[in-house]
């Protein structure tokens, strides 16, 4: 059972250390935090040896998308980090996702899938990447690929969460981004939902960035949200 605390991932989508601590000091109750790749290219593992500090969980969402060895030296380094959530492209490929699982190894960190990124519309992946089936389809198989070459989960669109959920059953992690209370921008985002309905389609975490750190208060948008996922 996830605790309701854990449900919400916030990202540090700040450009350096200092404004990475203001951002957590400003919003105390946020147990969960994203650290993509401006911050981690920015200030490396100190970012992640403060939030281990301040007794945070981490995602650390780098999005590996290599050879199988590149990727499994990548994980093998990521290992020392003990961080909560890891994520990789499934479009890796099935051995890459292998070896970076193996690499791993007893570490409690969660590897994850990007399936598709949730700024890409089905025109998108038609048109530009010309992907032949259709993009719900096409999540399905990659989250698919990561079940079977031994992933913890995967990272996709609420969209896609409810199928992705029947499929690969109760156990395997999805996180969502492209989710947006009512009362807020969309942004670049394309494919996106309401946080109590991405909970009730399967989604285990929501990465919800602007809504709550570019809020008038983001302590009480950050209240509105727990408030709407407890009734979900």
């Amino acid at each position: 059972m996830i605790k309701q605390n854990n449900v919400v991932i916030v990202p540090l989508d700040v450009p350096n250390l200092s404004a990475a601590i203001a951002l957590v000091d400003a919003l105390p109750e946020v147990n969960f935090w994203k650290v993509g790749l401006e911050l981690f290219v920015a200030t490396g593992a100190e970012i992640l040896k403060y939030l281990k500090k301040q007794k945070k969980q981490i995602f650390l969402d780098l999005k590996f998308h290599d050879i199988p060895n590149t990727v499994a030296g990548a994980c093998r380094s990521a290992k020392e980090y003990e961080v909560d959530l890891l994520t990789m492209h499934a479009t890796a490929g099935t051995e890459a996702m292998q070896r970076a699982k193996e690499a791993l190894g007893d570490s409690p960190t969660k590897l994850i899938a990007i399936t598709v990124l949730t700024s890409l519309s089905p025109q998108n992946l038609r048109d530009d990447l010309k992907v032949s089936i259709d993009l719900q389809a096409f999540a399905q198989q990659m989250a698919s690929l990561a079940k079977q070459s031994g992933l913890d989960g995967a990272v996709c669109s609420p969209h896609e969460a409810k199928i992705l959920r029947e499929i690969n059953g109760k156990e395997f992690t999805l996180v969502c981004p492209g989710v947006r209370p009512t009362w807020t921008q969309t942004g670049d985002q394309q494919r996106i939902m309401t946080p109590s309905d991405a909970i009730r389609q399967g989604a285990n975490h929501l990465v919800i960035g602007r809504p709550i750190t570019k809020a008038s208060d983001p302590q009480i948008a950050w209240q509105k949200i727990q408030d709407e996922i407890a009734i979900a």
